[in-house]
């Protein structure tokens, strides 16, 4: 009995151990995964990659998978030693791993400073090597270039059918997860209405004051919505994405030069109204996407009429709901 206890407990130290971070090259830490095949990375090369970025206390700070895009670039040289470069390097095709970048080394060397407040030694990077072109021996860069080009043409195109596809569903998904009974528009618009506020309702060519946050409509892996913009403070700090630079509070709106779905949406409510705006990506960023938001992405916004106000006689009225896509909802 006594020698199984032992063996069992000498099992169990040997499975921690090799789930135990490893030293890397200069401060860096790392485990594998998973170990897949043939050369290691080098500069020069071409990946796909899907990361994980988080705090030493698990929050998450970046994931490519909430943001359903990897990572595609071309390996470059290190800063320094034991930067994410140089720990991508150490990966083949197929490789799975988790990295401790040191958050002293990466302010020194990049001249942005460590995040406000934070306590944390190391930033953690967890990837997956999906993909690897790579460039041959003594192969022009032009040669390189094009064959560049042509894997995320074909990388890209996949992705904006596979969100094409996809977006009827995630809407759907969105709606049952919330119970929700939404009215839908001749537009395509869904909404529930929470509040319709008082008083007359927005016009094109208001000016609104809005609290809004907004978010995809699937879920992250920790079982949260994904919010890619928000004008509560407390929300932006409750879920990472707080910006110490940025003017928090109801936002100033112009009807007619917001998106298509938003623009329609405030012209729901009057003051005091607030509403949950599920945004099909034609009323949105549409085939083509804005920054973190991909293709063919479905929108979710939460938001709150605080004051509406009316232009000056005489000044131009904003072009009606339908207008292009500004960059902010």
């Amino acid at each position: 009995m006594k020698k199984q206890v032992i063996f069992l407990l000498a099992a169990a130290m040997g499975f921690t151990a090799c789930k135990q971070y490893k030293k890397g090259p200069g401060d860096m830490l790392y485990k594998v995964h998973k170990s897949g095949s043939g050369e290691t990375l080098k500069e020069g090369d071409f990946v796909k990659i899907n990361a994980v970025e988080k705090t030493e206390g698990d929050s998450v700070k970046m994931s490519t998978y909430d943001m359903e895009r990897p990572f595609y670039f071309p390996i470059g040289k290190t800063m320094f030693q034991g930067d994410i470069t140089d720990a991508i390097k150490q990966l083949h095709e197929g490789d799975s791993a988790s990295f401790k970048i040191n958050l002293d080394s990466i302010a020194k060397y990049s001249g942005q400073p460590k995040p406000a407040g934070t306590k944390d030694k190391y930033t953690v990077f967890t990837v997956k090597i999906e993909k690897v072109l790579r460039k041959a021996a003594n192969e022009p860069d032009s040669v390189a270039d094009k064959k560049r080009r042509e894997f995320y043409e074909k990388e890209y195109k996949a992705l904006v059918a596979a969100n094409k596809a996809s977006e009827p569903v995630k809407i759907k998904q969105y709606i049952d997860d919330n119970n929700l009974k939404p009215q839908t528009s001749a537009s395509g618009l869904q909404y529930v209405i929470e509040s319709a506020g008082s008083g007359a309702k927005a016009a094109p060519g208001d000016t609104v004051m809005v609290n809004y946050t907004g978010k995809f409509p699937m879920k992250r892996a920790d079982g949260k919505y994904n919010i890619f913009d928000t004008s509560v403070e407390k929300v932006a700090k409750e879920n990472n994405k707080y910006t110490p630079m940025k003017q928090y509070g109801p936002t100033p709106m112009l009807i007619g030069q917001t998106i298509p779905g938003f623009d329609e949406g405030m012209q729901l409510l009057g003051k005091g109204g607030k509403a949950v705006l599920i945004i099909p990506s034609k009323l949105g960023y549409g085939e083509n996407g804005f920054q973190t938001i991909n293709p063919f992405s479905p929108l979710v916004f939460e938001i709150e009429i605080t004051d509406i106000k009316k232009p000056k006689a005489g000044a131009p009225v904003a072009a009606a709901p339908g207008a292009a896509p500004a960059g902010r909802p």
